[in-house]
């Protein structure tokens, strides 16, 4: 069997990292592994860890390290995953690129791509963000959904989220530089790190991207 493909993203919020997931995971036929859809879809299994997590959320609680880096095990466990993964909103700080090393074991992450946005651009970005509360579809507040409220895709409400508020997006910038960061200082040692200008149309980036990784013999 060929080496798994496997790619993380990093990022500012607001960055793109979610629209060039997609795009990637489709081109390299491996799955867009995010915590966030990890979380969500254990818990609605209500698999021994969902009701883990359930029983954390309910109480206020925040996931453990320990906890997140199990679910992404078992993640890249599904036979989704045989070929590899592309990994967005993991990890997050140096303890979990560790924790992933040992989860993939030989593999290993093949690239690190990080996605250079100036601040006031993912703030811009950001604060003009509408979400569908019900799928997760992102809109810009001049599109007909977030005018109207409504999302195109499954009818669900269209609003701006309490963490893309100015003060919110502040502390998570914030958080994001003293957290994650230093993640790339730890791939650039690794010779695993490109940075790629996410300021460009998500085409031009797509395709940076993709050239980044043939470049590297992979894919």
């Amino acid at each position: 069997m060929a080496p798994r493909l496997n790619l993380v993203i990093l990022g500012k919020q607001g960055a793109g990292k979610g629209t060039q997931s997609k795009r990637l995971a489709a081109a390299y036929s491996i799955p867009h592994i995010s915590t966030g859809d990890i979380l969500r879809a254990a818990v609605k299994a209500k698999s021994p860890l969902g009701l883990e997590v359930s029983s954390i959320l309910e109480s206020g609680g925040l996931v453990s390290d320990d906890l997140v880096n199990r679910l992404v095990e078992q993640r890249f466990h599904e036979p989704d995953a045989a070929r590899g993964g592309l990994l967005d909103g993991f990890p997050r700080t140096i303890g979990q690129a560790e924790a992933l090393e040992g989860i993939l074991g030989d593999d290993g992450v093949k690239l690190c791509i990080n996605l250079d946005v100036p601040i006031d651009l993912v703030t811009q970005r950001l604060s003009s963000r509408r979400v569908c509360q019900e799928c997760g579809a992102i809109y810009s507040d001049t599109d007909v959904e977030a005018i109207s409220g409504t999302c195109s895709n499954c009818g669900g409400d269209v609003i701006q989220r309490a963490d893309d508020q100015p003060d919110a997006i502040r502390k998570r910038l914030e958080a994001y530089e003293r957290d994650t960061e230093p993640l790339l200082g730890f791939y650039e040692a690794r010779g695993l790190l490109v940075t790629v200008d996410g300021s460009k149309s998500p085409d031009e980036v797509t395709e940076a991207i993709e050239k980044a990784v043939s470049d590297r013999g992979l894919g």
